[in-house]
């Protein structure tokens, strides 16, 4: 006599993957890419929709690739105690690539199919910044560099009138500040952390949702309106330990970049005061692919690389020290767009 399994239901067997599941959808163009988002999970639709609503509909391709992204909430109790979730650990292979914690949480992502499938544990839900920041932004950064061949940067990129200035810089050297301060005086942001960069266009696009601003950095506010909104944002914690007020710059009144726009300069930001000398040191072509490949490990390894590396010879490149006062900084930057 065979046992009767109660406890799997018929719908189990006749699709055990979920393939043929209705799911709920939400479509948003990110960083020139057409993603469509797919899940069940009410908890993960509203991470996505917190990172990636109301952004500026770049363009950086003639054809926007269509690109899909599907959220998966895994069973289970939250039980752990830590103050923050195991990082994850980058895989690569089958044409897959995958980052995935010591526990159940992974995102796989396949740049040939243009899809991407994130899986996020009950437990993993505690910690939402490390969700979207980890994992989510890793299938939609990484979906949106492979299928369109851009150059992703660890930097930031403010605008005007359709030009741009890249802002790159080891850590510590500024750039958040720059960007507030470029933001606060009327400059277009691009984006804060990461770029991504067309390599013959050098048409320039990110994700310009928040801004992490260190409280050391509001000293230059004084008791402004500004600073007073900073302060009222959520704090972050990075693993670092650094904790930030998250910015959202989409409800603010603060410009965000409409279009993705052409960069026309690359500026190196150095810690070094510049005392009585320009802030600005121009850079010799020659040496600019150089000195941001030292910076930019990750993009240097990209197929992409050889084609921007030679497009960097139609962008002027400077060095820039820090004034007395971020002010400064904005002017010069405001000077190398006009």
């Amino acid at each position: 006599m065979t046992r009767r399994l109660t406890s799997i239901t018929p719908d189990l067997f006749a699709d055990p993957f979920g393939e043929r599941a209705f799911l709920p959808k939400k479509k948003l163009q990110i960083l020139g890419a057409r993603f469509e988002f797919e899940s069940d999970s009410p908890e993960l639709m509203r991470l996505v929709e917190s990172a990636y609503d109301s952004l500026p509909r770049h363009r950086v391709a003639a054809k926007p690739p269509r690109l899909r992204v599907r959220l998966v909430a895994i069973p289970g109790a939250a039980r752990r105690k830590n103050a923050e979730p195991p990082p994850l650990a980058m895989v690569s292979g089958a044409g897959f690539l995958a980052g995935a914690t010591g526990s159940s949480d992974f995102v796989a992502v396949s740049a040939e199919q243009g899809a991407a499938l994130v899986a996020v544990s009950a437990e993993q839900l505690r910690f939402p910044y490390h969700t979207r920041y980890e994992l989510i932004e890793f299938a939609v950064f990484t979906l949106a560099a492979r299928a369109q061949g851009l150059i992703p940067l660890h930097g930031a990129c403010v605008s005007e009138r359709g030009r741009g200035v890249l802002l790159v810089g080891g850590s510590g050297s500024g750039k958040t500040t720059a960007a507030l301060h470029c933001l606060l005086e009327g400059l277009d942001f691009v984006s804060e952390d990461s770029v991504f960069v067309a390599p013959e266009s050098l048409l320039a696009t990110g994700v310009a949702n928040f801004l992490h601003v260190r409280s050391d950095a509001l000293r230059w506010l004084g008791a402004s309106p500004a600073a007073g909104s900073i302060r009222g944002s959520p704090v972050i914690q990075r693993r670092s330990g650094v904790k930030k007020f998250e910015v959202d710059l989409r409800h603010g009144g603060y410009r965000l970049a409409t279009a993705a726009p052409r960069l026309k300069a690359i500026v190196f930001l150095s810690k070094e005061p510049a005392g009585k000398q320009p802030l600005l040191t121009p850079l010799s072509s020659r040496g600019i692919a150089a000195k941001l490949a030292e910076l930019q490990a990750y993009a240097r390894g990209q197929s992409g690389w050889p084609l921007f590396a030679r497009s960097l010879f139609r962008l002027k490149a400077f060095e820039l020290r820090r004034g007395t006062h971020p002010r400064e900084t904005v002017g010069a930057i405001r000077g190398l767009l006009s």
